[in-house]
């Protein structure tokens, strides 16, 4: 035979050979419908594949947000030991699944890296001061603990993900001074804030919060992704407005309220909101006419007819707030805390608006760009406890393991490690 016609023959059967391993190559497709078991734990195998060094597919909109790896033995036991749902299917299935991506609103996109995560919480943390700890450890997805000291002296740089809370930016110690002034745990945070600020250089909590606003503002403006929930939102946009003028009343600051600050605010400066009026009454439990909760003219619901609506984006043109709505059900059950939600009328035109109550001109769920990053706003303290007190234990997950509110957390959580893919485009 001439060589030329062997080299040939040779050629055709390598290539009819990784045809034939490439169809029969297995993947692990964990469903994100209404078929899986553990919606919440599903996430936490996706980030423990990544930390494996193994590409993670997020097929959005197909099957609610599934999750598409290379099947093996560990993550097949794995699944087993979480209760996470999963299939195993051949090289045939997968491209089946990838042409009807290719051909309706749906979307692939690759996540590559398992992205360090911080959680800004005080030393004197407790469980129910963050729906975003709860998640984590349930999802088995390793975190930091971090606070003002670690933001101020430059160390966000290690992390793709920072969440903040129930924090207040502002320096009124989340204005629980009306009800809990006398309370030993107000008592010693106020006393910790303070002596924190001392050691930080600054004369006062409200100083020093603003300079940890700017601070995660540098943060995001690097490439840093920021999400915040409760009253972690409206408190930061505010801190950002209100950057050189005092809004703090004395009995937090030993200085009164700057009575010029309507004319000083610098709405250019915050993220999500404009045109907003500060509430400075330190007896009234509210920052502002940003929140819908009660005392600024929401009426609670109750929890059987308080309901949010998940937008729909363009999987392909739309990729980053199709991944940050993934969920399986468009309609969330809503649920309270000091910030619930925002009033729509208030929300900058910049802004991508993802969730909203139907009708009351209530937004729950925003997302933007801040420089080379990004934030997301969630209203609200815990989607599974719809009016949340001081002092009320810490929602069991174990109970609420396909929770839709949950989900759109750790959507957030894994959405920088999309990141480099997204640069690219």
């Amino acid at each position: 035979m001439p060589k030329k016609l062997l080299k040939y023959g040779l050629l055709l059967a390598l290539l009819a050979l990784l045809s034939f391993s490439s169809v029969n190559a297995q993947s692990l497709l964990i469903p994100m419908d209404l078929t899986q078991k553990n919606h919440l734990k599903a996430y936490g195998v996706a980030y423990w594949t990544l930390e494996q060094g193994v590409n993670v597919d997020w097929l959005l909109n197909y099957r609610s947000g599934s999750f598409l790896m290379p099947a093996n033995p560990p993550l097949e036991r794995l699944c087993r030991l979480r209760g996470v749902t999963y299939e195993i299917i051949g090289g045939a299935q997968v491209s089946s699944i990838f042409a009807e991506i290719e051909s309706s609103n749906m979307e692939r996109v690759l996540l590559e890296k398992a992205p360090e995560i911080a959680v800004y919480v005080p030393p004197n943390f407790q469980p129910w001061d963050d729906a975003v700890t709860l998640a984590l450890e349930y999802a088995e997805i390793p975190y930091d603990k971090i606070f003002d000291e670690e933001v101020l002296t430059g160390k966000l740089s290690k992390y793709d993900w920072l969440h903040l809370h129930h924090e207040d930016f502002t320096g009124q110690y989340g204005k629980f001074y009306a009800l809990y002034r006398g309370a030993k745990w107000y008592i010693e945070q106020q006393a910790l804030y303070e002596e924190i600020a001392s050691n930080l250089g600054y004369a006062t909590v409200q100083e020093e919060k603003k300079a940890v606003a700017r601070a995660i503002h540098d943060y995001m403006d690097r490439g840093g992704f920021m999400f915040a929930m409760c009253s972690a939102t409206d408190s930061y946009d505010i801190a950002l407005a209100a950057e050189n003028v005092d809004i703090a009343a004395a009995v937090f600051d030993g200085t009164p309220v700057d009575p010029n600050y309507p004319q000083k605010l610098d709405y250019s400066k915050s993220l999500a909101f404009q045109n907003f009026t500060l509430i400075t009454d330190p007896m009234v439990y509210e920052f502002s006419d940003i929140d819908t909760t009660p005392l600024t003219g929401r009426s609670p619901r109750g929890d059987m007819l308080d309901y949010f609506t998940l937008f729909e984006f363009s999987a392909k043109y739309d990729p980053v707030p199709t991944m940050l709505t993934q969920c399986h059900t468009s309609v969330v059950k809503g649920f309270m805390g000091q910030t619930t939600a925002f009033k729509k009328s208030l929300v900058k035109e910049s802004v991508t608006i993802m969730g909203e109550v139907e009708g009351a001109y209530e937004v729950k769920y925003l997302h933007g760009d801040v420089g080379k990053g990004t934030f997301t706003f969630y209203g609200g303290h815990d989607p599974e406890d719809y009016r949340h007190q001081v002092g009320d234990p810490p929602t069991q997950l174990e109970l609420h393991p396909n929770s839709p509110g949950y989900r759109l957390i750790l959507n957030n959580v894994l959405f920088p490690a999309a990141r480099k893919k997204e640069q690219k485009t």
